[in-house]
């Protein structure tokens, strides 16, 4: 008898034990759904450069996407045009659990480190604006397309013949490489159209400006001064105007910055090729935020690049304000 009333406390005993958990193990399922409803996407951006102009308005698209997104925080560092700063910068971001990363890549020859961070960590790399082996997906601007599109309306305006310097970005980018190839792939098609000088401006207008100085002061005649970007353009039209040439010379830029444009407007800058810094931006934070949730997003994302002159620069002008 005594043993039958120990069995039966003994299986009250467990069914309680059970009970308490059962209810405990319910507990944590449910704090753990809460805490993945709850959790934001962190996005990490390692920029180029914070002091590069154009690229600051991307910066401030990421931003606004990022704000406009549900439960989207953004990070931003800054490289200095630096490849080992920004490495380390990518290596804080991965430190630090990002969700994906976007990446300005300083140098587009050396991909490889930053991609296998990212690999390694199992974290969604996305390229903007420089392309690069490696990434997940890219956004931006077909940069030869630019070279093209500035060159032939240069050739144009210049009537077919004259001097040609070309500034150039800093040296080994893409966007540098690919844009000169556009640039000499459209001069090479006229027997009078040669390109007599090309220099390394860094992106730079103090830098464009300087050796346009040094090519004016060499007694070389320009018919035009073609840049890789409206800071070198902008440093050339003040060097020429230092001289008083620059009503016989053709400026040429790339970006369509707020400044550029402004240049257009007065009639010094004659033209300028609109890569849209929104569009980047913005495109870049969505393909981000798509591949953190799982979801499909096409390998290249293209932001056509625009011609700008005097006759329609009113309407870029509208797409700054």
């Amino acid at each position: 008898m005594k043993t039958k009333r120990l069995l039966a406390l003994g299986l009250v005993l467990v069914l309680v034990l059970s009970m308490f958990v059962g209810c405990g193990q319910s507990t944590d399922t449910s704090s753990e759904e809460g805490k993945k409803e709850d959790d934001k996407i962190v996005i990490g951006v390692a920029a180029s450069s914070f002091s590069d102009k154009w690229q600051t308005y991307l910066y401030d698209a990421i931003k606004a996407e990022a704000e406009k997104a549900e439960n989207v925080e953004v990070v931003f560092t800054d490289g200095k045009d630096d490849s080992a700063t920004q490495l380390a910068n990518v290596e804080n971001l991965v430190a630090q659990g990002v969700d994906a990363i976007i990446l300005v890549i300083v140098d587009t020859d050396a991909p490889q480190p930053y991609v296998n961070l990212c690999k390694d960590a199992g974290i969604p790399l996305v390229g903007v604006n420089r392309i690069f082996e490696g990434s997940d997906v890219y956004v931006g601007s077909e940069s030869i397309d630019a070279g093209i599109v500035q060159m032939e309306k240069v050739v144009e305006l210049i009537g077919e013949k004259g001097n040609i310097g070309i500034l150039r970005g800093m040296a080994g980018q893409e966007a540098e490489i690919k844009r000169t190839e556009g640039n000499n792939q459209i001069a090479d098609k006229y027997e009078n159209v040669n390109v007599i000088r090309t220099d390394i401006g860094m992106w730079d207008r103090a830098k464009g400006m300087e050796i346009t100085e040094n090519w004016l002061q060499s007694g070389d005649e320009f018919a035009a001064i073609v840049s890789n970007n409206d800071e070198m353009a902008i440093g050339a039209i003040r060097a020429l105007e230092a001289e008083g040439k620059l009503d016989d010379v053709v400026v040429a830029g790339v970006d369509a910055t707020m400044d550029a444009l402004e240049y257009v407007k007065d009639g010094k800058l004659d033209v300028t090729v609109f890569q849209s810094p929104f569009g980047q931006g913005g495109e870049s934070l969505k393909a981000a935020v798509k591949l953190v949730k799982g979801e499909k997003v096409e390998k290249n994302v293209w932001v056509p690049f625009e011609l700008v002159t005097k006759e329609n620069v009113e309407e870029y002008i509208a797409k700054w304000q």
